[in-house]
Formats: structure tokens, C-alpha cells, sequence
């Protein structure tokens, strides 16, 4: 890539000044404008039921109109008898018709926080030492925050993609019991979200403890989940005349088939390359074992020290556990009913109808009943795996030369669920980009004292930005 063409992605800050750390320099100005809009974001509740999603989506709106986005390039949706689940849907009209469009998407819904677990309001953002600290700061407030700044600044910078850039943050993504907003645009605002390509939340860059940046993970896919409920029946009796055909002990045994249950392994363009590229940063015994599983899958020695790893475990194939037990009735009663829930999290590719057989085949007994948990209509989709394509990975890669010089980008399959797998289900391949960086332990995501290093906050916009600006003027 060229300095000038770099320069342009860049915008007007230059790359000079995008590359110094945040934490090497004052706050600029675009980064203040930046964080009024994080700040807006994160400090509405927008947990369900107790938040309002659509309160969260106007402000962002707000923020848009003031940047001279008109009604045709800006609106809020809301679902039909769900007033505060609504969302917000914005664009910006790229130079060519045929290149096709790209959408930034993300949720804007956090999982619920209470007060009396948090020692501070949890809505109401703090900076201390080094972080941001709030519900939401992280998962997935972030990211959202960083779109709709990224249309401001284009706006202000008056520039013109090639591809038309769609923006659409949605609530119901961290609760079933709301209306999924990505779901409902696809069947009722296909237009907003039409796109050749789209880029999610998924993606982030881990740190060591120091806060030193070692990878950038690209999500190209992710997996899906499958529940299922064991149940054993039993006439039961009195606890005084105990009996070897008992409903608890016979599922028990049922659950140590399940556990017994492994899945083929199976590496796609996506892990392979996890593999490969992790196999150096991890090194030692269980490097060596990543880069030759990653040239045969089929090394036993290397899959079991890999897999001995359960983050690596569930990246390579599918898996089914057990989460939840109920059983009997009266403590001086032999049990008449006992019951598990096993769920699944399927591999691209992999149905819930062969993951049923197979755990019925590992049972193998008629008289114990095993059934989805959820009705066929109430499935998440097949999960859909995007391609890894050099047009998605080497600008990546080009763009973290800049911000992060020498940390490697990787792509990873996501074991967890996000938005993006009703998209890519409908043809609309999605991939969760890098940029913010995490710590070891996750930051507290979903629980207390969620936070994020501000610096994180900022360097990971700016990638963000520069990465956004380069695909939007591909071809």
C-alpha cells in the first residue's frame, strides 16, 4: 500500500498522529467528541426489561442529526408493540453502484446490572486508573460508539466511499425474552441492512498482563447452539424400599455417556490458520502440538495436548455438556422423573438434528427420552461460516502494521453466539473485526466492575477507523 493511500485512510489526523499511543499524548479533540458519544450510549440503561434501548438509539441519532445527517441517511425502527427495544439504522452513499454496500452492525442491549452488586452506579461511567468503568464499556457499547463517531468523522471529512456504508445498532441481542433487531430488519427493513459484507462485534485483541498488545483476532464465523433435555420416567415408591431401577441413577448414567461423547475434530481454512499463527505466541510443548495438528489433523498426540485446552477444545469441534439438573420429588420418595439439560454448540455446518442422534446413539437406551429443548421454529440458524478471503484479512493485517506494529492479526472461529449468525445465514457474510484490545481476564464483561483500558478505547477506534475507511474503498 502506498504513503498516500495510506494517508487517506487515515483522514485528515494523519498517520503520524494515529500511530502515537493515546496514552503518549493529551486527548484530541476528535477523541473528546468521541467519548461524548460513549458516554451518551453507555450511561442509558438499555438492559432489558428494566432499560430502553429506543431512548439509547435516539441519542445516537441526536448525534448524528447535529453532524448534518438528514432523514433519509438517519432514522430510529421500532418493533410493533416493543416501544423500548427500538434501534437505529444510518448511511453514508458510496461513489459506486456496483460495489456492494457494507454494514457496521452491532447491539446496543447489555445484560442486566444491579446496583446493590456494584460498588457505584453501574450506569454511569467513571474513569480510574487507566480504565473505563461502567455496564457496558466493553460488551458491547464500544463498538457502537465507535460507528456512529466513524459517520460523524467521515461527514465532517467530507468522505465519499466507493461502497455505500450502512450503519444498525439492534437491541435483543443479550436476551430472548426481547425481539432480536437484527432479525426483524432482515424480515422487515431488508434495505438497511443489505450488504456484500458486514462487520460485527467478536473481533478484539488480547493483551499480556502488562497491557502489551500480542494478537488481533479476526472472527470469520461462529458457532451454534443446540439445547436438549434427558428425561427419565419411573413409577417411584417409598425411600424405605429402594430399588435398583431408579430414575436419578439411571440418568446419571446417561450423563457419563453424554460426557463420554466426542465429536470429530474438524479444521477449516479459519482454525487452521488460528492454529498456525497462534502456534509461535503460545509456544513450548502446546505450540509445537498447534503447528503440527494444524498440518495433520489427523496427529493424534498433538489433538489430545491441543484439545486439553477447552477454549481450543471448542474452536475445533462441536460439544455438548451438561448445565442443568432437576430430579424427585419428596426427600423420602424414590424418584418418579429426573431430568437434565444438555446444550450443544454446533461447528458450521453441523445440525441439530445429527447433534440428537448422536447423543441418542451415545445413550442407547429407548426407555430414556432425549428431545430438543427448543421448538424447530425457535432454532437458531445452521451456523454459516463467512470465507476468510485475502480481502478481508490483508487489509487487516495492513491497517495493524500502522496502529499495532508487530502484533500478528489471527483468525479465530467464535465458540460464543453473537448477531452475526442470523446474518450470515441469510447470505450476508459477517466477520467480527479487531482492534480493542482486551486484558487476560476478559474485563468483566456480564459481570461487576465491567471496564476497559482508555487507551484500548482509543487506539482501537483509530484502527477501527483507518480499517473501515480502506474496505469501504475497495472495489
Amino acid at each position: 500500500m502506498t504513503r498516500n493511500f495510506l494517508a487517506m485512510i487515515a483522514g485528515p489526523m494523519g498517520i503520524a498522529t494515529l500511530v502515537t499511543p493515546a496514552a503518549a499524548q493529551p486527548t484530541r479533540p476528535d477523541q473528546q467528541a468521541f467519548l461524548d458519544i460513549y458516554r451518551d450510549l453507555v450511561e442509558t440503561d438499555t438492559s432489558i426489561p428494566s432499560g430502553d434501548c429506543t431512548l439509547a438509539a435516539r441519542k445516537m441519532l441526536d448525534h448524528l442529526r447535529k453532524a448534518g445527517f438528514d432523514k433519509e441517511q438517519a432514522e430510529i425502527f421500532v418493533p410493533d408493540g416493543h416501544p423500548k427495544e427500538g434501534g437505529l439504522i444510518a448511511r453514508i452513499e458510496g461513489s459506486d453502484p456496483d460495489a456492494g454496500a457494507m454494514l457496521l452492525v452491532d447491539h446496543i442491549d447489555v445484560v442486566a446490572a444491579r446496583r446493590e452488586d456494584w460498588p457505584r452506579d453501574p450506569f454511569k461511567m467513571v474513569e480510574e486508573n487507566g480504565y473505563f468503568i461502567a455496564r457496558g464499556v466493553i460488551d458491547d457499547k464500544a463498538l457502537s460508539a465507535i460507528w456512529v463517531d466513524s459517520l460523524i468523522r467521515m461527514k465532517a471529512e467530507d468522505f465519499r466511499p466507493r461502497r455505500t456504508i450502512k450503519i444498525a445498532l439492534t437491541c435483543g441481542e443479550e436476551s430472548g425474552n426481547g425481539v432480536n433487531g437484527v432479525t426483524w430488519l432482515l424480515d422487515h427493513r431488508r434495505d438497511a441492512v443489505e450488504a456484500a459484507m458486514a462487520f460485527n462485534e467478536g473481533g478484539h485483541g488480547i493483551t499480556d498482563q502488562d497491557g502489551k498488545p500480542v494478537a488481533l483476532y479476526l472472527a470469520v464465523g461462529e458457532k451454534s447452539s443446540a439445547n436438549f433435555i434427558v428425561e427419565t420416567r419411573d413409577a417411584g415408591g417409598h425411600s424405605s424400599r429402594p430399588r435398583a431401577d431408579n430414575a436419578i441413577y439411571d440418568l446419571a448414567a446417561a450423563l457419563l455417556r453424554i460426557r463420554a461423547l466426542r465429536f470429530p475434530l474438524h479444521l477449516s481454512d479459519t482454525t487452521r490458520s488460528y492454529l498456525e499463527r497462534m502456534a509461535p505466541l503460545v509456544g513450548g510443548t502446546k505450540g509445537r502440538a498447534m503447528r503440527a495438528l494444524a498440518a495433520n489433523p489427523t496427529d493424534r498426540t498433538a489433538e489430545a495436548i491441543v484439545t486439553s485446552d477447552p477454549t481450543y477444545n471448542g474452536m475445533l469441534r462441536t460439544t455438548c455438556v451438561a448445565t442443568m439438573l432437576e430430579g424427585g420429588h419428596a426427600v423420602n420418595a424414590l424418584p418418579q422423573r429426573a431430568r437434565a439439560t444438555i446444550q450443544c454448540r454446533l461447528l458450521p455446518g453441523d445440525t441439530s438434528d445429527a447433534v440428537h442422534r448422536a447423543l441418542t446413539e451415545a445413550v442407547d437406551d429407548a426407555a430414556i427420552s432425549i428431545t430438543p429443548a427448543t421448538p424447530a421454529e425457535g432454532l437458531s440458524p445452521v451456523a454459516v461460516a463467512p470465507p476468510l478471503t485475502e480481502a478481508i484479512l490483508h487489509p487487516a493485517e495492513e491497517v495493524a502494521h500502522i496502529i499495532f506494529p508487530g502484533v500478528p492479526v489471527v483468525p479465530t472461529l467464535l465458540t460464543a453466539g453473537t448477531d452475526g449468525r442470523y446474518l450470515n445465514a441469510a447470505g450476508i457474510p459477517t466477520y467480527g473485526i479487531p482492534g480493542i484490545l482486551l486484558d487476560p481476564d476478559s474485563n468483566g464483561a456480564h459481570g461487576v466492575n465491567e471496564r476497559i483500558r482508555t487507551e484500548s478505547m482509543y487506539r482501537g477506534r483509530d484502527y477501527l477507523y483507518m480499517l473501515i475507511r480502506r474496505y469501504a474503498m475497495e472495489p
